[in-house]
């Protein structure tokens, strides 16, 4: 019997695209680890860690970098940088945009906050690194 789309019927098609449909949830269900892990991770209070991380180079060649990170600060603190590092700090620099008070910046260079407030620049001799704030 050869198999021809054309002669197929509606209701065939969808009962086909049903069945798969299925088998996909079955397939899905059983790759789950079986205590339920749900693939989240928890960071212990009080610290931060980078989950995902992105480079690029512009047209001018500056290498430009982002990074996605997960905190879980204590009371009055929100998601900063220290040292070049990701960290919980004191909420009010964060909000007060006194991003050099977090210490972004590490040991020799010079941090400077950006004109318009919206990051900081760490210089030493004639290397910058320029951080700006995206939420």
């Amino acid at each position: 019997m050869r198999f021809c789309a054309k002669s197929m019927l509606l209701s065939d098609w969808l009962f086909l695209v049903y069945v798969l449909m299925v088998c996909c949830k079955l397939l899905s269900a059983s790759s789950h680890h079986p205590r339920g892990h749900t693939g989240q991770h928890q960071v212990k209070q009080g610290t931060c860690e980078v989950v995902a991380v992105h480079r690029c180079c512009n047209k001018n060649r500056i290498e430009e970098r982002s990074q996605t990170v997960k905190c879980s600060c204590f009371p009055g603190q929100v998601a900063g940088t220290t040292r070049a590092q990701p960290s919980c700090v004191e909420a009010s620099i964060v909000l007060q945009k006194w991003w050099c008070h977090m210490n972004p910046c590490l040991d020799g260079e010079d941090c400077k906050v950006l004109p318009d407030y919206s990051g900081w620049s760490c210089s030493s001799g004639n290397k910058v690194k320029t951080t700006k704030v995206t939420r």
